[in-house]
């Protein structure tokens, strides 16, 4: 019995200085800030992650295959002239579809080069994330903006010109204001704001 006693004794002596010494780091995020949900950060990065994936499977899969086997192409006039969206197009309007499916989730291309005026940043977090990203394309740039009375959560991370439809349309394109884009180049940043509640 004494045996019995001593070993629970040193089991709940052992659980004690383990909860003091691991308690407070085995706590989640949401414990520790006294937040609910998923951090914001990581909620971004999740977002950018699929639409990275969704982007690179339409561009290499569909439109690099499609054309490199002459069955179509893709233009910006897509819906005249009967061609593929171009990538840029895919996240614009999968972007706004999402928005208009009640989502107060928001992701869109910024640029400072854009070739549209709606593209170019609206806010100085844009625009020095966007400065950001050029020099160090690896860090995505972060911050709180406001709208109104509600705040959000603003995660930009870069777009890299990761094929050649997008190089050939933006050192092509009349109302281009840069172009001489290379492979792998910083072309703009992919803006992602979520609501802070």
């Amino acid at each position: 019995m004494h045996r019995v006693t001593v070993s629970f004794y040193a089991a709940a002596f052992f659980i004690l200085i383990s909860g003091v010494w691991w308690g407070p780091s085995a706590l989640s995020a949401k414990e520790r800030t006294g937040s609910s949900g998923i951090p914001p950060e990581k909620a971004a990065a999740y977002i950018y992650d699929v639409i990275k994936a969704d982007r690179t499977l339409y561009t290499t899969e569909i439109v690099n295959r499609l054309q490199a086997k002459n069955i179509i192409s893709a233009s910006e006039h897509w819906e005249q002239e009967n061609t593929l969206m171009l990538p840029a197009q895919f996240l614009q309007h999968s972007g706004k579809l999402a928005a208009e499916n009640g989502s107060e989730i928001r992701y869109r291309l910024i640029g400072l080069w854009p070739i549209y005026r709606r593209n170019a940043p609206v806010s100085d977090l844009e625009r020095n994330a966007l400065e950001s990203l050029r020099k160090n394309p690896s860090v995505p740039v972060t911050g709180i903006v406001t709208s109104g009375r509600k705040q959000y959560f603003q995660a930009i991370y870069p777009d890299l010109a990761a094929s050649q439809v997008c190089i050939d349309c933006h050192n092509g394109h009349l109302l281009s204001p840069k172009r001489d884009f290379k492979l792998n180049d910083v072309m703009g940043g992919i803006a992602i704001t979520i609501p802070l509640e």
